[in-house]
């Protein structure tokens, strides 16, 4: 059985717990307190993580790191949600670079910063994020205006990737989707149907925190 180490909070770690129940795969969850420190650990960072991140999947004696590397390894795995083609396979990958870089990237910071940083955010640099966030996200709007998913017409694990943390309350972002992007909007209730989605907060281990800031 795959070991996910995670926690609760993490969209990316929810990108790979959202495959693995697409894929009807078993997991164990194992809690990591991040906020209690626990990825900044030295120790930790030696035995899990040298990036001091997760997700962290356990696969018998394979441990892998970093949600994009999981997702094409268990796409490859399973054969499954990884696209049909090698045509398809590369825009694929083209998009989970996208989203790594700058879709999830910014947003990401842009949620942490407003709901779990220690200090109140910095309005220049919530400012600078917001921009970028407006910009990646018009992009994914435009390229939904004519398909159901991001490749070809089934989904893939670029679909898993750019939509794990639009899942996540607005509240914790103060950044709202429907209404100012509507091909997202269906694109999200698309995903929602799909076997094995839940909400990450039903998934992934650890306790909801009420946002800070």
């Amino acid at each position: 059985m795959y070991k996910l180490h995670s926690l609760c909070q993490s969209g990316n770690s929810f990108k790979v717990a959202f495959l693995l129940r697409a894929l009807n795969q078993p997991f164990e969850n194992a809690f990591v307190d991040m906020f209690q420190g626990m990825t900044r650990d030295n120790e930790w960072r030696e035995q899990a993580n040298q990036m001091g991140e997760v997700p962290i999947l356990e696969d018998g004696e394979r441990v892998l790191t970093q949600s994009g590397v999981i997702l094409s390894y268990l796409a490859n795995k399973h054969g499954a949600f990884g696209g049909k083609n090698e045509d398809e396979k590369l825009e694929v990958l083209r998009w989970l670079l996208f989203d790594n870089h700058k879709f999830t990237s910014y947003f990401a910071s842009y949620r942490f910063n407003k709901s779990f940083g220690p200090a109140a955010p910095d309005p220049a640099v919530q400012a600078w994020l917001l921009g970028r966030i407006d910009n990646a996200f018009n992009i994914v709007n435009k390229h939904l205006a004519d398909r159901e998913y991001m490749v070809g017409n089934a989904p893939t694990i670029a679909d898993f990737s750019l939509s794990a943390y639009l899942f996540y309350p607005e509240e914790e972002s103060g950044y709202k989707i429907e209404g100012r992007y509507p091909n997202i909007t269906s694109w999200l209730e698309r995903l929602r149907a799909l076997p094995g989605w839940a909400h990450p907060y039903e998934v992934l281990p650890g306790e909801r925190i009420t946002p800070k800031w």
